[in-house]
């Protein structure tokens, strides 16, 4: 006679990880007595960054837990806001350069390179102390990797509220670069003019300038719709807070 397998029931923001045939989230799996409820999680495709409480037959259990044939294993994702093990840094993926962008302008410290490998991202991440942000799960399920999710979303806007309601880091916008992740500080208008074009020097007033790699901003005609991104954001932040 077979022995009995182990059923795992997969919350709903899960599922999609799952094979399609078992979408529906539930699963039963042949019972191993050598591996881990986190090895039979993985197996399935979910990452363990995006797993919350484990329990089985109702009993909170860590993921090194060995289940027990018959058991009734379930998987709920992580709760949110999730504290970090660190302050809320961040490092991107190569296809997240967007989201980086988005990050930075409300001052969150977010790493991004269009040119690091998967290993170099990983080392890169848990040596910086910063949670690896990408859509590989082969990166996630990643055994060296100290911290990381997986960011949810089609487009740089859904990915932006995902991130923001999942981690609610703390906000200051406009004091760090889009484009190089560093801290800005006030210019005053004669130190900046050389760099300006004369359009820009005969409109505006105000400037800042990026501590790091010397660029110049100002509150130009894309300034309105900047505005909106910081106001989604701290609305984002607030509401996960609560």
């Amino acid at each position: 006679m077979d022995r009995p397998g182990v059923r795992l029931l997969f919350a709903a923001d899960l599922r999609f990880f799952l094979p399609h045939p078992h979408r529906g989230g539930e699963v039963r799996a042949v019972h191993d007595p050598t591996a881990t409820l986190g090895h039979l999680v993985q197996s399935l495709g979910v990452p363990l960054t995006e797993v919350g409480r484990l329990a089985v037959d109702g009993r909170a259990v860590p993921d090194s837990h060995r289940p027990a044939p018959g058991g009734t294993v379930e998987v709920a994702g992580v709760a949110r806001p999730q504290p970090l093990p660190f302050a809320p840094r961040f490092l991107l993926d190569v296809h997240l350069g967007a989201l980086a962008r988005r990050l930075r302008l409300v001052g969150v410290d977010t790493a991004y390179g269009n040119d690091l490998d998967d290993d170099t991202l990983v080392a890169t991440a848990n040596t910086d102390r910063r949670a690896l942000l990408t859509q590989d799960r082969r990166l996630l399920h990643r055994r060296d990797l100290t911290a990381g999710a997986y960011v949810r979303g089609h487009g740089p806007d859904d990915q932006f509220r995902d991130v923001l309601d999942r981690f609610a880091p703390p906000l200051a916008p406009w004091t760090r670069c889009p484009a190089c992740n560093g801290t800005v500080s006030p210019a005053a208008k004669e130190s900046v003019a050389h760099l300006l074009e004369p359009g820009t020097r005969r409109t505006y007033d105000t400037f800042t300038r990026c501590d790091t790699c010397g660029r110049v901003y100002w509150p130009g005609a894309h300034h309105h719709r900047l505005t909106e991104v910081v106001r989604t954001a701290e609305s984002v932040v607030a509401a996960s807070d609560r």
